[in-house]
């Protein structure tokens, strides 16, 4: 009789810890935190009521921030770019749950460059000849659509490298760097299509600023990465949550529209990063390519490991 009271009492403790477990959500800092809470915070409060989890924002200045906070398990689950997750993965001990799906179903989003309305750059191209008299503002070094697919399509591509090729360079968020070629303080700068959505809502006045003067291949829509630190029961939950938000409720439907214009989420795993390996592995090896302060046979070694890591992905 003891042993089952006290097994019973044992089974009750677990649950409650699992029920108080607490949860940080780590928010990449594609805008002002502010913005980021505003449209969020109506998600994580249905969450609690529905999972009866501590859930709390988690927010830092850059990507970085969010990565090292799930490595150092002060993060237990985020959204992140497919870049960020990659190296939280890689890093961090995480692991893809899920990724978001537009209100129209598509599965993706776009990488730009963009500069003033009255620029008289016109193109990529009228970028590329004159980047010598050009200030560039880049995006996070771990953001997917800001740094690391015009750094492969518009940079290594082209053989360029963007931190010694402009004027002046610099590094900003999404939001940062649209507001900077609005207002003329920079000439070109990369963005992309999820946040100059929110920029037209928003801000109009200033959206009308902005002409995009390159777009990118599509791009896989952003995960949700879950700590493997995260309790087995506490995982469930926010698992059953997360596939089952704003698919009927109404309420649901209208958070997720605000957050980016989603449907809600459906599940991933971590195969999902395989088209981002393979571009940040083609960066590395165009870079070495262009290295003429290499050795040949450095060169030549460093190029087949990257090789056997790109077919390794096939």
């Amino acid at each position: 009789m003891i042993k089952h009271t006290l097994a019973a009492v044992a089974l009750g403790l677990s649950m409650t810890a699992a029920l108080a477990e607490d949860i940080n959500f780590g928010l990449i800092s594609t805008e002002a935190s502010t913005n980021l809470k505003s449209d969020w915070q109506p998600l994580f409060d249905d969450m609690v009521k529905q999972t009866g989890l501590t859930i709390k924002p988690f927010f830092a200045s850059d990507y970085a921030g969010v990565i090292e906070g799930m490595r150092f398990n002060k993060v237990q689950v985020a959204w992140f770019g497919n870049k960020s997750a990659m190296e939280a993965v890689d890093r961090a001990n995480g692991e893809i749950f899920a990724q978001m799906v537009n209100a129209d179903g598509t599965e993706g989003y776009y990488s730009h460059m963009i500069v003033n309305a009255d620029s008289p750059l016109k193109s990529l191209d009228d970028i590329l000849k004159n980047g010598k008299n050009l200030s560039f503002s880049n995006g996070d070094p771990n953001s997917t659509s800001g740094f690391l697919v015009p750094g492969y399509y518009v940079f290594a591509r082209n053989k360029i490298d963007a931190k010694s090729y402009f004027k002046v360079v610099r590094s900003a968020n999404h939001e940062a760097n649209a507001l900077a070629v609005a207002n003329k303080q920079v000439d070109v700068a990369t963005n992309n299509s999820e946040n100059l959505e929110k920029i037209h809502e928003r801000q109009p006045e200033k959206f009308k600023n902005i002409r995009v003067v390159w777009t990118s291949p599509l791009i896989p829509l952003d995960p949700l990465v879950m700590s493997k630190n995260v309790s087995p029961e506490a995982k469930a939950k926010i698992k059953a949550f997360i596939y089952g938000y704003g698919k009927t409720d109404a309420h649901e439907k209208e958070v997720l529209m605000k957050i980016s214009k989603l449907s809600g989420f459906k599940p991933s795993s971590n195969d999902q990063l395989k088209p981002i390996r393979e571009l940040a592995l083609f960066s590395q090896r165009n870079k070495i390519e262009a290295d003429t302060t290499l050795e040949a046979n450095d060169k030549a070694a460093k190029l087949a490991e990257l090789d056997q890591k790109l077919a390794a992905l096939k």
